[in-house]
């Protein structure tokens, strides 16, 4: 019988495939990560493929192999994250792996959850099984980054969105801002939502724009919007009171006026904080099963965020328009520097064009300004 290929290349030819079939659930898996599985037979063909399609569904690994049947024995198993060990809504994604009576299971990534934590990977070696890690490794980290950052820190991944002018506005000294962008840019963002947990204002933009902040039916349910307000000082009508479309969660301060809260039927739940700090929000969020959100708020509401942490990559429209004017709206307010030095410096850039516009994504230091 023809031997299966052992070199590298094989197993990074076939994690690509695996991560590809993660991607297939972006934004739907909260709060378990991205995973993608292939199964080979021993002739190095593929047999079976799956992916996990969200919370309670059948694990990536139990559905590769599902499809594989009898003809995994003795084949390799690919999967993007270590197989879990552990009961939780499903069973341990281990024992299925050893039933199969699979040979070999190549890993790209160690599971971060301290209920795994190489755990799966432990119990796969003692058992007899060749197991390979670290293929593709920064590739799967980079793809469930999301996941990784809220089992790590307690909090989801925050993706900050504005759009802007080639001179850095966001608005009109006057306050008009619609619209910067062409219509392609604001069907991304679109997406965009639909891949993140929670979408994130001010009470501030409520008043100005009252938003709709959903996916325009891209992702059932949308996600969930929040508004985050020290006041309570909310206008009785707004589009995101109406939840039928989507759910709205008001998270507000201690010092609120609690008599504002609206309890009109089909209306907003409410989340008392201990501060309106953008990390207690998240905070709360994370509790709710949130692994990344958006902020797509004001320049005040931007940069407290950014001051507290809570914003982890950049996705920033620019549209060839000059807009100018000393007091126009700018997407940030003073993130406290005194000197050149305390800037962040992000990282990652990448710039691509969409229609007329650019989108330029970048990641931000995980340390705090001025540490």
């Amino acid at each position: 019988m023809k031997q299966i290929d052992h070199s590298a290349a094989l197993w990074r030819q076939w994690m690509q495939r695996a991560l590809q079939l993660a991607l297939l659930a972006d934004g739907l898996t909260s709060p378990n990560p991205l995973v993608g599985a292939v199964v080979l037979n021993q002739e190095g063909k593929i047999i079976g493929e799956g992916f996990h399609a969200g919370a309670g569904h059948p694990h990536a690994e139990v559905l590769a192999l599902s499809q594989a049947g009898i003809r995994a024995k003795g084949g390799t198993l690919l999967v993007t994250l270590e197989p879990c060990c552990h009961y939780g809504r499903t069973p341990p994604c281990t024992e299925a792996i050893l039933q199969s009576e699979i040979s070999r299971v190549v890993i790209a990534l160690e599971d971060p959850d301290p209920r795994v934590a190489g755990g799966g990977i432990a119990r796969l070696r003692d058992a007899g099984l060749e197991v390979i890690t670290g293929v593709l490794e920064e590739e799967a980290a980079f793809q469930n980054r999301a996941f990784i950052f809220r089992v790590k820190n307690g909090r989801p991944w925050g993706i900050l969105k504005w759009a802007m002018s080639l001179d850095g506005r966001t608005g009109l000294p006057n306050g008009e801002s619609k619209w910067i962008t062409g219509e392609k840019a604001r069907n991304w963002v679109h997406i965009l939502r639909s891949k993140c947990d929670a979408v994130i204002v001010g009470s501030g933009t409520v008043r100005t724009d009252n938003p709709l902040l959903t996916s325009r039916g891209l992702c059932n349910p949308e996600p969930l919007r929040v508004v985050l307000t020290s006041s309570l000082n909310l206008p009785s009508e707004a589009m995101l009171w109406d939840t039928t479309i989507a759910k709205t969660l008001v998270a507000y301060g201690p010092h609120a006026l609690k008599n504002k809260i609206n309890q009109k039927p089909n209306g907003p739940d409410y989340l008392e904080l201990n501060s309106t700090n953008p990390i207690d929000l998240l905070n709360a969020l994370a509790r709710k099963d949130c692994n990344q959100v958006l902020w797509e708020c004001g320049a005040a509401l931007a940069s407290n965020a950014i001051k507290d942490g809570c914003v982890q990559e950049l996705a920033i429209f620019i549209a060839p328009k000059l807009l100018g004017g000393n007091t126009a709206m700018t997407p940030l307010a003073s993130l406290g520097f005194t000197s050149i030095e305390e800037s962040l410096i992000l990282r990652k850039a990448s710039i691509k064009r969409i229609d007329q516009d650019w989108l330029l994504k970048m990641l931000v230091p995980t340390e705090k300004p001025g540490h």
